[in-house]
């Protein structure tokens, strides 16, 4: 079975990919919706965030086949490599994945026309929109559960830098 999706708009950062790869918490862009989308957009405005689904484009064949991780977003906060535990693919948000699908969201600062702005994105210039929900209530989890490994990790984080609440 073959799936093809067809972008309805790019992200458009002007930070270097390096820079948005080590941000903790996204950088400021805009997502630039196709004009033939452009309808799709009534209403989104009033919303405070938005899910944006993207394709990340920058990954290659040889990353798509990787299927064991050790989750490097944890080496920012100051936890050795060394340290962190070999992981599956689908535990983790690493971009090394066989369909490399980034689910993300953001801060919907304002609508200025086929323009979003945003806060929050972790992706990179250029990379396609495949599609964009708000979030709402319902889409709100509380009470989540994470496996040990995760909640060890946080707890060192947070032993060194207090002011991190969640990741």
């Amino acid at each position: 079975m073959e799936i093809v999706f067809k972008p309805v708009g790019y992200v458009t950062v002007d930070l270097p990919d390096e820079v948005v790869r080590e941000s903790h918490g996204g950088v400021e862009g805009y997502i630039e919706i196709l004009p033939e989308y452009e309808p799709a957009l009534k209403g989104l405005e009033g919303f405070s965030h938005i899910i944006v689904i993207a394709y990340m484009h920058k990954v290659s064949s040889e990353q798509r086949a990787v299927l064991t991780v050790r989750p490097r977003r944890w080496v920012k906060l100051g936890i050795g490599e060394h340290e962190l535990p070999e992981i599956g693919v689908f535990a983790s948000d690493s971009p090394h994945r066989p369909n490399p699908i980034a689910v993300t969201i953001v801060e919907l600062l304002v609508v200025e026309g086929r323009r979003l702005k945003v806060r929050g994105l972790d992706l990179y210039n250029g990379t396609p929109v495949l599609d964009i929900k708000p979030y709402t209530f319902s889409r709100r989890v509380d009470g989540i559960r994470v496996p040990d490994w995760y909640q060890r990790l946080l707890e060192r984080v947070r032993s060194v830098k207090p002011d991190v609440r969640e990741l």
